[in-house]
């Protein structure tokens, strides 16, 4: 597992494993990136789908309560397969801009 630190923001990938080892592995690496806005790159993954995607609704919820950004990054998913409270975007950079919006939401109290 990669984890990419820049500022306050983590990008988190991981290369040729599958959704349930990379879940694991962000599992037990949550602790040391807890408190910052998260960006999960699942670019390496090719067979990824709607209920694999699922499998993150938990830990995006707890992160969002925190006051922090989950974002997952995937391309090979219809966005309205999915719930509204799971934030998926096709490309890093839409990853970045939420976070930016979300924080401005979050100063402005919204």
């Amino acid at each position: 597992m990669v984890l990419d630190k820049k500022g306050n923001v983590t990008i988190v990938f991981q290369e040729k494993t599958d959704l349930s080892i990379f879940m694991a592995n962000l599992l037990e690496q949550y602790p040391k990136i807890e408190n910052d806005h998260l960006i999960i790159n699942l670019f390496s993954f090719d067979d990824i789908t709607a209920n694999g995607l699922l499998e993150f609704l938990q830990i995006s919820n707890d992160h969002r309560g925190k006051k922090k950004s989950f974002v997952l990054v995937t391309q090979k998913v219809a966005f309205d397969e999915l719930p509204e409270t799971l934030c998926v975007v096709p490309t890093v950079q839409e990853a970045h801009d939420i976070i930016q919006m979300e924080e401005i939401e979050r100063d402005l109290g919204l």
